[in-house]
């Protein structure tokens, strides 16, 4: 299998993952909005909101998306949410350092959701992942930054628990 094959696949099977995040918040009442097409008219939409591919400046100061910036007035969040899937071996993990740093520094919500699934990642990327965000590493005390790391079914529960 060429790259390009390779690159294609990986693109179809992490769009899997994203459309069960959409699937998973549609059914809870939430509106699939682009990002783009809501900030230049938001009242044209609802109070309850996943917005897709919201932009966001790197550490590197690049523009940056991440798949989904969930809105709820109703339960008062504002909660960023990054899909990282990967099946076989591959690079996604090795961006792992890179993804939280960019959630720690320049994100700029309060809360984050990492999505991570598809079994395929090096021993020892999810955890270390998990540790530095349980850890709170290199979070500054007086940040109030909340990062999980959850997998597809966890991510699932928490939808079911807290859109009720």
């Amino acid at each position: 299998m060429d790259m390009s094959s390779q690159g294609g696949h990986a693109n179809s099977t992490g769009g899997t993952l994203e459309k069960s995040v959409v699937g998973a918040l549609t059914s809870k009442g939430f509106q699939v909005v682009p990002y783009r097409k809501w900030i230049k008219c938001p009242k044209n939409y609802g109070n309850e909101l996943l917005l897709t591919n919201a932009p966001y400046k790197t550490i590197y100061n690049h523009s940056g998306n991440s798949e989904f910036l969930l809105l709820s007035n109703k339960y008062n969040m504002r909660i960023r949410i990054e899909c990282k899937w990967q099946q076989s071996a591959g690079s996604v993990d090795e961006k792992f350092p890179y993804l939280y740093l960019n959630a720690v520094e320049v994100m700029p919500e309060a809360e984050i959701i990492i999505i991570v699934d598809g079994g395929g990642y090096k021993k020892g990327a999810v955890e270390w992942l998990k540790s530095a965000a349980a850890e709170k590493k290199y979070i500054k005390t007086n940040n109030p930054k909340k990062i999980r790391i959850m997998n597809l079914s966890e991510f699932l529960v928490w939808v079911n628990t807290t859109f009720r």
